[in-house]
């Protein structure tokens, strides 16, 4: 598929917590080698922190603010901001105020649940 209506992308929650679209994903379009997603941050809240082995992603701020946790680092994202996150890098992002945060995912290689790893407890998880 080459091209990806965004009316028909059904979202879904990720590991960290954020709402997710595929808007591009080799396992469901057969593209290659990198996925593309939009996340939805709401207002106020944030992903958990989390890292990937072997993805590097880069995050596009299309709506709202943000405050992104790279590494050691922790520092004010607004849109039109782009970050890069190297593979092995613990990050999460917060929605500051109430606007939901949105932005835009590209992954390479592409975003799998299984190369995700959190680094803290889900508080709303079930217990098991």
């Amino acid at each position: 598929m080459k091209r990806q209506p965004y009316a028909e992308v059904q979202a879904y929650r990720t590991k960290d917590g954020s709402e997710i679209r595929e808007l591009m994903h080799p396992v469901i379009h057969g593209n290659r080698a990198q996925s593309l997603a939009e996340a939805t941050v709401p207002g106020g809240k944030r992903t958990l922190l989390h890292m990937h082995k072997e993805t590097e992603e880069l995050y596009h701020v299309t709506a709202g603010e943000g405050r992104m946790t790279l590494g050691a680092e922790t520092f004010a994202v607004s849109v039109g901001d782009t970050v890069c996150i190297p593979p092995g890098t613990p990050h999460c992002i917060e929605a500051v105020g109430p606007q939901a945060l949105r932005l835009l995912c590209c992954c390479a290689p592409a975003y799998s649940h299984a190369d995700t790893r959190l680094l803290e407890d889900n508080p709303d998880a079930s217990p098991s």
